[in-house]
Formats: structure tokens, sequence, C-alpha cells
């Protein structure tokens, strides 16, 4: 998601707001993109791998802030899969996750999947449900598989 398909949304989201389009805004954008779940440091590591030995990469508040605005500016959203850091992934369409407890596998789900309960929610506590931060942890197949044989 580097160069075209990243640039734009996010020079007119700055441009809109009065601020510029860093090198360092870009490449956190693609790296996000990159890693489709990641937390800040991986995003952080990521961004060092690809500088290189001699290249520059921004230091992990650099890395923290620049999620924080481009979650602000909706380009980014953030997830709690439970215990540690959030991972942040590109805002393209609202998902939730499923996650393994044993193995760590991340699915992206519809969300749709929860229409009812968050229908329940709604009309028996007047809660609106927000999937976009939805993380539902339990046992992949693999692992299920694994345990019962």
């Amino acid at each position: 998601m580097s160069g075209p398909e990243s640039a734009p949304p996010l020079a007119a989201e700055l441009r809109a707001r009065g601020l510029r389009l860093t090198s360092q805004r870009q490449r956190v954008l693609a790296a996000v993109a990159a890693l489709e779940h990641g937390t800040p440091e991986e995003i952080g590591a990521r961004l060092r791998a690809d500088a290189g030995p001699g290249g520059a990469a921004p230091d992990t508040s650099t890395v923290y802030r620049t999620l924080e605005l481009l979650e602000r500016l909706g380009l980014v959203w953030h997830t709690h899969l439970g215990k540690g850091a959030p991972i942040y992934h590109a805002a393209q369409h609202p998902h939730l996750h499923v996650v393994c407890q044993s193995c760590g596998e991340i699915h992206s789900v519809d969300p749709a999947l929860l229409d009812s309960a968050a229908e329940r929610l709604s009309a028996q506590l007047g809660f609106t449900l927000d999937v976009g931060h939805v993380a539902l942890s339990g046992t992949c197949r693999a692992c299920a598989e694994k345990e019962n044989a």
C-alpha cells in the first residue's frame, strides 16, 4: 500500500487538517498495510528492516504518535486482542477479529456475524457495538484438532 494507493488519502487528510505529508507518515501507513495486523513494536521493526542497516527509521515514540494521528484521520484502526499492545490495521473495511489462544493466529471476519448479538445488545441495553474494535478469542480448527488427536 505504499505509493499511489496510500499517499492520496493520507495526503488529502493531512492537507485538510493543515498538516504536512512526511515520509515517516507514509512509511508507517505502508508498514501497517504490509503487516495487516501489527503491534506498534512490530511496525517499528518492519520500518527498521525496510530502512536497512544504514537507513533511518522512526523511533518507537514517533511510531506511536504517527499511529495515533493516522487513527484520528480514519486511515488505521486499532484492536485489543487481550493482553499486550493493541494491533493496528488499515481502515479499509470494518471487520472483527478472531484470535486463537493457542497459536496466536488472527483472522479477519465479516462483522455481520455479530448482527444478532448487536441487535440484542441494542434492544436490551441501548448499547451500540463497535465491531472495529472487537476481538473474539478461542481455539482455531488446527489447534482444536491437535488437542483432540
